[in-house]
């Protein structure tokens, strides 16, 4: 007999609060800003048999293939007890890149292994050979310098194996604040082994069991509905990274999406891209499959549960020894959770907005620009004593779609704005940093008859001892693109702010040591735009001017809306006449061509 759908949806949301309170527990207790303020970390459930059973609110790239590190556990170790706990960070075995650390926390009840628990939050620092957790000019994983721990156990009978934490301790830089995260990690981990077996209590193992096949039975079917509603087809989308180092010519990615109402499925295949490069942005397995699957996400309804019953409906084609695809060791996966991953999320998106009116997305902006570097350096009002940390103190310009305009909040194509933005207050209290701004970059955002968002000018520095930073920029060369005759993003561009108020334009892709004084400016990337501009509401046009996101000379060269009068209030009124002039002019000749930054 099935399961009553009221006891269904309880256990689900009941699974789902469970989560979100590991997330908050991580929130709460993590020691660097990356995770107590950029919230950098995600949590999921997983089955004993490792399948992926609840994430709640985790971010697409970490969460998407959480089964694979649970997966490497069990083959790893016969001698898994309750107790356990596995810090794994290995991009060959299942992991993202090696930045992001894992803890994962068999859960048994009555002596059976029912669950995991896993908590996967992304370090200020990992060990690397620089002080950063992006490395992409590393030719191989030895060149990165970090500690990699193929799904070691790190906890017996609930207590730290205290060599592995010596080790970490050893090699990790300001290893206080590390073990600090780590700490938050095994307790997030911990809440979800606890809370997880007080629900077995309460049901019993039978109903938990026959509750796990319902749920990936009707999530299955919930997606296999959508797709039953899609246009039938198959398309190439095609995008490109940036060029930088050995790479002169960037990276071109190709994804396939093939959409088979019928059989309710969708199929990507990544196999026609190059082969794995020398330099760090090499995709692992796990990033190279879920930033498609976050593309396809992105595209189709967005209410349906994303779990393994759903993945039964997506199926991703990979190859070993590709750029994008299952990494052949030792090549680097340092910078995999970004950049090229995610060309690969709005590679997807766009694709599907390209062969199917109504459905997809333009792209988003992408990269870890100086307004995310990770920054280092000694703080003298601490006796000199290091730090090291990532900040996240802007926000790239959301992708817009068939009917909504980008998110400003977007933050990058992996995240889908489920990070936030570090506190200026917190961040200038824990670090010797002054932030000169944090502004919306007016003009940047891509045009279209729904525009995508804007990006931000960020500019921020040492207040008294050098900082050095280290970024990967990405949309430098190639901005975000808009669909539909849609218009592209601004490009994102690095510079240094002198002493003297002079920009000097840096390495899209570098580290740049800052003096007091100096400040490290972003104009980060806006996104790409979704529609004829021409066809955008004049009063969304007039919202956009008041809120600052574009400019009146934007309005009426780009939009083709012209205003009665100036005035930033809501008394500011669009001149209907003169509009309907200018955009018959603006048509006329080839309105397309105007759309620029």
């Amino acid at each position: 007999m099935s399961l009553d759908p009221v006891l269904l949806a309880v256990i689900a949301n009941r699974l789902d609060t469970i989560v979100r309170e590991m997330e908050n527990t991580l929130l709460r207790t993590g020691r660097s800003a990356v995770l107590n303020m950029a919230r950098d970390f995600s949590c999921a459930l997983i089955t004993g048999d490792n399948r992926l059973l609840a994430s709640a609110e985790g971010l697409p790239v970490h969460v998407i293939g959480m089964e694979f590190l649970a997966e490497a556990v069990t083959e790893l170790h016969d001698d898994i007890r309750e107790g356990d706990a596995f810090l794994h960070n290995d991009p060959y075995l299942g992991n993202t890149h090696p930045a992001d650390h894992v803890i994962l926390a068999p859960v048994f009840f009555e002596g059976k292994h029912l669950f995991t628990a896993a908590a996967k939050a992304h370090q200020a620092d990992c060990g690397n050979a620089n002080p950063t957790t992006y490395m992409p000019f590393a030719r191989d994983i030895y060149e990165e310098g970090g500690v990699i721990f193929p799904a070691v156990r790190v906890q017996r009978d609930y207590e730290d194996i205290a060599d592995v934490i010596r080790m970490c301790r050893r090699r990790i830089r300001v290893p206080d604040q590390w073990y600090g995260d780590y700490l938050a990690m095994v307790g997030a981990a911990r809440i979800g082994e606890n809370r997880l077996k007080a629900l077995v209590a309460k049901y019993g193992v039978a109903t938990m069991e026959q509750f796990v096949e319902e749920w990936f039975d009707y999530s299955e079917r919930r997606v296999a509905h959508v797709i039953a509603q899609m246009p039938e087809g198959t398309i190439t989308g095609h995008g490109r990274h940036d060029p930088f180092g050995p790479l002169p010519d960037g990276i071109p990615i190709n994804v396939t999406v093939s959409i088979d109402p019928d059989a309710g499925t969708i199929d990507i295949d990544l196999t026609d891209n190059i082969d794995c490069v020398p330099a760090g942005v090499n995709e692992s397995r796990t990033c190279a499959m879920n930033n498609v699957m976050t593309g396809v996400f992105n595209s189709i309804d967005p209410d349906i549960p994303h779990n393994a019953g759903t993945f039964r409906r997506i199926h991703v084609r990979l190859r070993e020894n590709c750029v994008v695809g299952i990494p052949r060791f030792p090549h680097s996966c340092s910078v995999a959770t970004t950049n090229v991953g995610e060309r690969l999320v709005v590679t997807t998106q766009k694709a599907f907005a390209d062969a199917w009116d109504g459905y997809g997305l333009a792209e988003g902006a992408c990269g870890i620009g100086p307004a995310y570097a990770v920054v280092s350096g000694v703080d003298w009002r601490k006796n000199d004593d290091p730090y090291v940390d990532q900040k996240f103190l802007g926000s790239q310009g959301g992708p817009a779609g068939p009917e909504i305009d980008g998110w400003v909040t977007y933050g990058n194509a992996v995240t889908n704005g489920l990070m936030f933005r570090d506190s200026v207050e917190i961040d200038e209290q824990k670090y010797p940093i002054r932030v000169s701004e944090i502004r919306v970059r007016p003009d940047s955002e891509g045009a279209g008859r729904r525009r995508g968002a804007p990006g931000f000018r960020v500019a921020y520095g040492p207040k008294h001892d050098e900082m050095r930073a280290f970024y990967v920029t990405d949309g430098h060369h190639f901005p975000p693109r808009g669909v539909r005759g849609g218009g592209d993003g601004a490009p994102s561009l690095p510079f240094k702010l002198t002493t003297d108020g002079q920009e000097e334009p840096l390495p899209p892709i570098a580290s740049t040591d800052l003096q007091a004084g100096e400040l490290l400016l972003h104009l980060l990337s806006g996104g790409g735009g979704y529609g004829d501009p021409l066809a955008r509401e004049t009063e969304r046009v007039r919202g956009d001017v008041l809120s600052g996101f574009i400019t009146f000379e934007r309005a009426r060269d780009v939009y083709g809306v012209v205003f009665a009068n100036t005035e930033l209030t809501d008394g500011l009124a669009v001149d209907g006449d003169a509009t309907r002039r200018q955009r018959e002019r603006l048509r006329a000749t080839c309105g397309e061509a105007t759309i620029a930054h």
